[in-house]
């Protein structure tokens, strides 16, 4: 029973603090504009009795606490820094390097025609190639990513989506040349066309096309590279888009939902493929926010998968995250702040039960980081990892007041939002309504009202701004490397058998049309040296392109 004396008199002193020092604002609202108590006690958490349905203990349902039963008293979470730019000589250079500073695990960031399924020398390259992420358009170019690079000893992220199934194939066709079974490798394709639709833009196929390529992915993955994660259902672009904390799990389990039915509806059973699918979250600033988002998360899906779609192997209900700390929090001022934010971001998903990290680094605002600025990133992962003692015991935040009223609080509030989705039809009907995406507009629009207000502080930005700032060392990429890339590519089709490299288009172009699986129609191209751009054409051609509605 709460102790109203002392309450009472707590609130009595407020009352005259207040009256002779206000309070810092007139109300406290979070970053999805949640109001924040002045304080939370007991009565605003959970219950002894709700304990084990709401809460539980770490590896049980509904895996509030984390998805292993010791967490990081274990195993550290994979130290996997997204990286990429130029050639994938350059690329591999980076790699080799981060792993000889102690990074866990791969994780490859593409450039914009790679991304969408155009080769190097294509007209739409023009200008492109390199600059933002690695150059992929054959298989030589796969082969010299990981050059010396085993891939039966790292596991290897690849953020690709509308061709991703061509880049997955590139990958398994280089481990069997390394002597790698497929049954051996690990990793991740994004693979989540359902959030490029919604908030980043590089797609290639209509929805429908696209569904049917990611369940062809699942069922084949399912049989032939069963330790590969099929997909990263992401929220983390959904909220550099301008999403809420909220509203970026709430629409990121919509698209997953979308996922599994559309695998069920294929025939596959839920627990053949749910386990192997993984999720990307974003890591903001408003720190208590975040830690219970990733919790509010874990228990939503647990429900998901259990209640919705009657998942039994306990696997299958477990949220595994990547985390990537917030891109669009950096700033070009004062760069060296960005050490800190990303340190505080770092932290929050750590302390929100991440199984992989990617921590930005200070200049990615400005450009692609220098090889300083990403060891910097890395050292700080090691640093909270080995010097913090955060990981040190399990969740260590649960049974806060506050963080447990805050992780219902979303939970409620994400629930709503799916809700909403489902009376729209589910995700893709409510992507081709521009239902998602109004939301999210809605919501960066405010925020930046609230930062041009002064409401919403970004040091160094709208206050302590410095008048005099010396630009730090940037990496440019060589715009050179598009015309050597378009000798290489030359060289390689010049090679091959273009009898054999047509015959594998065509068998996969008219498989398009059916309902076969693509994908090792996809992997006989590739061994065939078709290049990305031509496989990607080949089922352009029989499902189309899609062009984004104006809303």
């Amino acid at each position: 029973m709460e102790n109203h004396s002392a309450k009472d008199a707590w609130e009595q002193a407020v009352a005259t603090s207040l009256g002779k020092q206000p309070e810092r604002k007139e109300s406290f609202v979070n970053a999805s504009y949640m109001g924040i108590n002045r304080l939370y006690t007991p009565h605003d958490s959970i219950s002894l009795q709700d304990y084990d349905e709401q809460i539980g203990y770490p590896g049980e349902y509904p895996f509030t606490r984390g998805i292993q039963p010791t967490m990081y008293r274990g195993r550290f979470w994979t130290m996997r820094q997204y990286a990429g730019f130029g050639t994938a000589q350059a690329t591999n250079e980076r790699f080799r390097y981060l792993l000889e500073q102690g990074q866990t695990g791969l994780s490859v960031a593409f450039d914009l025609p790679t991304q969408i399924g155009y080769d190097a020398d294509h007209l739409f390259a023009q200008g492109e190639v390199g600059k933002v992420g690695v150059s992929i358009s054959s298989l030589e170019d796969m082969r010299t990513l990981f050059n010396d690079i085993r891939l039966d000893q790292v596991s290897t992220s690849m953020t690709i989506n509308a061709p991703a199934s061509v880049l997955l194939a590139m990958y398994l066709v280089v481990a069997e040349e390394q002597g790698v079974a497929w049954d051996r490798v690990r990793g991740t394709i994004q693979n989540d066309i359902l959030k490029e639709y919604v908030a980043r833009g590089t797609y290639i196929y209509p929805p429908r096309a696209s569904m049917r390529i990611i369940t062809d992915i699942f069922a084949f993955c399912k049989a032939e590279v069963p330790k590969w994660n099929t997909i990263s259902i992401s929220g983390y672009h959904i909220r550099e888009a301008g999403s809420t904390a909220v509203q970026e799990i709430a629409f990121t389990l919509a698209n997953a939902i979308a996922y599994v039915d559309a695998a069920v509806q294929k025939g596959l059973n839920v627990d053949d493929f749910a386990p192997r699918l993984s999720f990307f979250f974003n890591a903001h600033n408003n720190f208590f926010e975040e830690v219970a988002k990733f919790r509010a998360a874990r228990r939503m899906w647990a429900r998901i998968m259990k209640d919705r779609f009657g998942a039994k192997n306990p696997k299958s209900q477990q949220l595994r995250f990547h985390t990537q700390t917030g891109g669009s929090t950096l700033t070009a001022q004062q760069p060296d702040n960005n050490i800190v934010r990303v340190t505080m971001q770092a932290l929050a998903a750590v302390l929100g039960g991440t199984q992989s990290l990617h921590t930005n680094s200070r200049d990615e605002a400005l450009a692609l980081p220098t090889e300083e600025s990403a060891r910097i990133a890395l050292r700080t992962q090691q640093i909270i990892a080995h010097e913090s003692g955060v990981a040190d015991t399990i969740d260590p935040l649960g049974g806060s007041y506050y963080v447990e009223s805050l992780t219902d609080e979303i939970e409620r509030r994400a629930w709503q939002y799916i809700d909403k989705v489902d009376e729209l039809g589910g995700a893709v009907d409510a992507i081709e309504q521009g239902y998602m995406q109004r939301e999210i507009h809605q919501a960066a629009y405010q925020t930046q009202q609230a930062i041009e207000r002064g409401d919403e502080i970004v040091v160094g930005v709208n206050r302590y701004r410095s008048e005099e700032e010396e630009e730090p060392e940037l990496l440019r990429v060589d715009p050179s490397i598009a015309k050597d890339q378009a000798e290489r590519l030359a060289a390689w089709r010049a090679s091959r058998s273009q009898a054999d490299c047509d015959a594998a288009l065509a068998e996969l172009r008219q498989a398009a049309t059916g309902d076969t699986n693509l994908m090792p129609l996809i992997v006989k191209a590739v061994r065939a040296h078709a290049t990305t751009g031509e496989i990607c054409d080949a089922m352009r051609a029989e499902f189309g392109e899609y062009r984004a509605q104006v809303f």
